[in-house]
């Protein structure tokens, strides 16, 4: 995919999430609702080299950064991912998450539920 469908793709799903979802609450499960950008938008990137780009479904405020020493350490590990929101939703990375990162390959996780909600995370190698 190329960086102008890229743009337009996530433009289209910020539109069409903002008068489906409060953007200072969660209001319903990311099952189904608008998913995250493309998993894997720089399919030459490098994960080691120039670290990761994460994309929330339904965010309203969560962020996630997950590290090059996380990457080259390559064992389990769990995230929160509360950032600005008003609750936490937690993300675990396993050591075969990281293996795909290390080999350049994007992944997709969901998040644990919290006010009856998840929401799709999707990292991939900048």
């Amino acid at each position: 995919m190329d960086r102008k469908t890229f743009i337009q793709k996530t433009l289209g799903a910020m539109l069409v999430a903002i008068p489906m979802y409060s953007i200072s609450s969660c209001s319903s499960s990311d099952d189904g609702g608008t998913p995250p950008p493309d998993p894997d938008p720089n399919p030459n990137g490098n994960c080691l080299g120039n670290g990761t780009t994460v994309g929330i479904g339904t965010n309203h405020g969560h962020t996630l950064v997950v590290s090059k020493a996380d990457i080259d350490a390559g064992t389990e590990k769990t995230y929160s991912i509360q950032g600005s929101s008003g609750h936490n939703h937690d993300v675990t990375l396993t050591a075969a998450n990281f293996t795909s990162l290390k080999n350049n390959s994007a992944i997709s996780v969901t998040s644990s539920s919290d006010n009856d909600h998840t929401h799709s995370v999707a990292v991939s190698c900048a």
